[in-house]
């Protein structure tokens, strides 16, 4: 314990630049003292946050964020409007559950307390209109997007990122949010849900909403259902992970905010979570023996983020019974590693270059700039269940498809069957 403290205390005083140096996995496993278990994957995937966070955190605290931060891209001109709020909206969606945890002591209590105020900061600054630092949250499309991301992660981590700030700091919070809405409301894809989103922190927030940004949005997402636990992305079904990227968490999210503030939202609710729950089971599915998945459809250089949905129903707790929490662990972690680990993945600065497995820009997108990368860090959700839940403490297990190709005789596989779609209700507002 005395030398892992030791080293964050010596990580931390080396500064932004000295975070890109090796992870605390290798000095872990060069002590044959220390078993390679639950504890040891919490120690990896945090420093995994140390690698993301320190570049993208510490700069905008320290207002010096545009100044410092590469853009990569196919047209860079163009995403430098936008790349900025990408990278602080993309990281903070990821790590708001660890953020907003409490049951944590030590080193690790430790280092959240500093990304907690370096996140803080970084609020101030994005918001401020005097900063050099001052964020674009409202002329363009994309803005919509990192504003939504934004949003869901003020819900992620209520008290570290939203009732912790001073009011006037909230206040522009929410003007900045509120500004977004002077980008047209989306119709026809997953950007429907971005609309919600924004609209969903605000009624939080106690801001009157828009119908046709909220349960409009949210009406169309679930009328695009296809089945077996996925959606379309608009009227077709793409095959992409944008079930994980943005559908089914957000819709998680927004759905939960809607049924706090009225119950007739439930039973929607709990029908999207029986989708999301089989979702997951699926992902857990398509992790190989080895660690790899399948490298198919849009945005793979958000890299381990295509598996947000089965972070997110771990981190809820609400994994289906055919899934151990700590065999997801295991799957998670011998898939976040190598991309992590791949050389070419951050250059010499700490930043992530694009790619998926390693540096590889060709597979980038043109509205893909290096602030988009950050969405990575959906992926590390479970760091927001404490180090004594069985996510964590468990022993190690193999996963489903290690089991099969062992040659284990498991139960087969079977699709989700459910009844009709619930309709909708609308939320009562104010006459």
């Amino acid at each position: 314990m005395t030398t892992r403290r030791n080293f964050l205390k010596t990580a931390a005083a080396a500064g932004v630049a000295g975070m890109v140096a090796k992870p605390i996995e290798r000095i872990l496993a060069a002590d044959p003292g220390i078993p390679v278990d639950g504890g040891a994957d919490r120690r990896y995937w945090l420093s995994v946050v140390e690698r993301l966070a320190t570049p993208v955190l510490g700069h905008l605290a320290a207002g010096e964020l545009k100044k410092r931060m590469p853009v990569e891209a196919a047209n860079p001109a163009d995403r430098r409007r936008y790349t900025h709020l990408e990278a602080f909206a993309r990281l903070l969606v990821g790590i708001a559950p660890w953020l907003e945890l409490k049951t944590i002591d030590g080193g690790e209590a430790d280092r959240q307390k500093h990304f907690i105020e370096l996140a803080q900061k970084s609020i101030e600054r994005a918001t401020h209109p005097g900063s050099p630092d001052f964020l674009n949250f409202d002329t363009g499309g994309q803005a919509l997007v990192d504003s939504a991301f934004l949003a869901q992660a003020l819900l992620r981590a209520p008290t570290a990122l939203w009732s912790s700030l001073d009011d006037d700091a909230r206040k522009r919070l929410i003007e900045a949010l509120k500004s977004s809405r002077a980008i047209g409301t989306p119709n026809g894809s997953n950007w429907v849900m971005f609309a919600a989103m924004v609209e969903a922190l605000l009624l939080i927030a106690g801001e009157p909403t828009i119908e046709e940004r909220l349960e409009t949005c949210v009406g169309r997402m679930l009328n695009w259902y296809v089945g077996d636990g996925a959606y379309g992305d608009g009227e077709r079904f793409h095959f992409d992970y944008y079930n994980a990227f943005v559908i089914q968490p957000m819709l998680l999210d927004v759905l939960q905010v809607l049924r706090a503030k009225d119950s007739a939202f439930d039973p929607v609710y709990q029908q999207v979570l029986r989708r999301a729950r089989r979702f997951a089971a699926v992902q857990e599915m398509l992790i190989s023996p080895e660690g790899t998945f399948p490298p198919f459809g849009r945005s793979l250089t958000y890299r381990f983020g295509a598996f947000q949905t089965l972070a997110q129903v771990a981190w809820m707790r609400e994994l289906p019974s055919s899934l151990e929490p700590a065999q997801v662990r295991c799957a998670m972690t011998a898939m976040i590693r190598p991309l992590i680990e791949a050389p070419g993945t951050f250059n010499s600065e700490g930043w992530l270059q694009l790619g998926f497995c390693g540096h590889q820009p060709a597979l980038a997108e043109g509205y893909i700039s290096t602030g988009s990368l950050y969405l990575c860090s959906v992926g590390l959700l479970p760091l927001g269940l404490p180090p004594s839940d069985p996510f964590w403490s468990g022993a190690s297990r193999k996963w489903t498809s290690q089991r099969i190709w062992a040659g284990e005789n498991l139960q087969a596989d079977k699709a989700l069957g459910e009844s009709r779609p619930i309709p909708l209700p609308t939320l009562r507002r104010p006459a």
